[in-house]
């Protein structure tokens, strides 16, 4: 059983929230991808790809409440590409502090985050401390890649990441008529010292992108939706019976 907060009234929202095993909040970003993908691809995948699971939830008898989309997130590293959006660190973590508390003053018992972008995670990971800490409420975050890499691994090319032949393939399968094939080019990545430090993606490649696009398929995506669903379903039916 799933609900769309975005689509109920507030009476309704009241009784959902009240019987929603998790409140799901999607975090995305508005950000550079390639010569060939839009700004929204995370968002394309936030949006699609957390359905995927909420339309399995029957099997795992869970109830699942999602709210719309975060479509900002923290992309200070793809500022020197034109149209992006970045969100500063501590806004960000206000922000979806902020919708965190919101949810448990409505009488939320579990809220969980399921992030498709990169750049959010660590200040994903403060935020989750922060809402825990204010209210109590069980908080949980789950980026939806590191459930599917292994998948993605047996066939894309070291060194995917981001505009990649993963990312190409998901918008392939989902938002064909926004893929510009005509622009889909292998990037030149430079090389870089190997020690951590802060770069600007234009620092990294030529295009915005990593790995290898050229090789997209939408069959690829297809190919990991359903097994990586199912692995976070698992997951979240596990922390219920470990409470």
């Amino acid at each position: 059983m799933y609900w769309l907060l975005e689509e109920v009234t507030w009476e309704e929202a009241k009784e959902i929230i009240a019987k929603a095993d998790y409140i799901i909040l999607p975090t995305g970003s508005f950000e550079q991808h390639g010569l060939h993908l839009p700004l929204s691809v995370d968002n394309i995948r936030a949006e699609n790809l957390v359905m995927e699971v909420l339309k399995r939830a029957d099997k795992y008898n869970l109830k699942l409440a999602k709210l719309p989309t975060l479509p900002y997130g923290c992309s200070e590293h793809h500022m020197h590409f034109p149209g992006t959006v970045t969100l500063e660190i501590d806004t960000y973590i206000k922000v979806v502090t902020d919708i965190g508390v919101s949810m448990h003053r409505h009488g939320a018992k579990r809220f969980l985050i399921m992030n498709f972008h990169g750049g959010n995670i660590q200040p994903l990971n403060i935020a989750v401390q922060l809402i825990r800490t204010k209210t109590g409420m069980k908080t949980y975050l789950i980026h939806w890649t590191q459930y599917a890499r292994d998948l993605i691994e047996q066939w894309a090319k070291p060194g995917w990441g981001h505009a990649c032949e993963h990312e190409t393939s998901m918008i392939m399968y989902y938002r064909p008529e926004l893929v510009r094939r005509e622009k889909i080019v292998k990037p030149k990545v430079k090389i870089t010292a190997p020690i951590t430090e802060f770069r600007y993606f234009d620092e990294i490649t030529d295009t915005g992108g990593i790995g290898d696009p050229t090789i997209s398929k939408p069959e690829y995506a297809e190919r990991i939706i359903g097994e990586a669903s199912e692995r976070i379903l698992k997951v979240l039916s596990e922390a219920l019976k470990m409470e």
